[in-house]
């Protein structure tokens, strides 16, 4: 999807995945910790990177739309904190070597195999030895309740997948479930959710 597609997306005064944080991401603050350095892939309108901003991380929030971007920088003054806001793609993105503390990956189910494999590798190498990876994302049968995400099953995770991805790092939390969501009017209703938390080995 081009950068005008979702610059179009997020061209309204609303913030349309909500301002608070993802739920998933703000039940592991107890592994957030003041100072540590945290990238927040595909951040759009910066609720998360703000949110953990608040928690005392140093973020680097990066996402394809200058509109969504916009929008975070706003968020981030309301909330007196600051973001380091990059324009990025990150399928093209130089994904700098054990360069974070914290990875958080919410909902980035916008691309399918084989160029989704690109952003596993560049999550893989750019967390530093030690450092945690939290994940939420849909599972295939979301595709039927149609609540948020891609309407194409092979976008989505099974826990199989993260296995296969992330079963040499340290797996502290894996869980799919159907829960309902409250995330502004793009992820809203029942939705049938998988979350991860993956330590790299030190």
């Amino acid at each position: 999807m081009s950068s005008d597609f979702w610059d179009a997306r997020y061209a309204t005064d609303d913030y349309i995945f909500g301002t608070a944080p993802n739920v998933f991401l703000a039940s592991q603050a107890a592994l957030i910790q003041p100072g540590m350095r945290a990238l927040a892939i595909a951040d759009g309108e910066g609720r998360n990177g703000v949110w953990l901003a608040e928690q005392g991380a140093q973020v680097h929030a990066i996402d394809f739309s200058a509109a969504a971007l916009e929008k975070a920088r706003r968020l981030a003054a309301e909330r007196g904190v600051t973001l380091e806001i990059e324009q990025a793609d990150v399928l093209n993105w130089a994904w700098p070597e054990a360069a974070y503390d914290l990875v958080a990956a919410i909902f980035i189910q916008f691309t399918p195999p084989p160029e989704r494999d690109r952003i596993i590798a560049g999550i893989r190498r750019t967390l530093k030895p030690g450092g945690v990876l939290i994940l939420q994302g849909y599972t295939p049968k979301q595709v039927e309740f149609a609540t948020g995400g891609p309407p194409n099953a092979a976008n989505m995770y099974t826990a199989d997948l993260l296995r296969e991805w992330f079963g040499d790092w340290e797996i502290l939390h894996l869980h799919a479930h159907e829960s309902v969501i409250s995330e502004g009017s793009h992820h809203h209703g029942m939705s049938a959710l998988i979350d991860l938390v993956a330590k790299k080995p030190a």
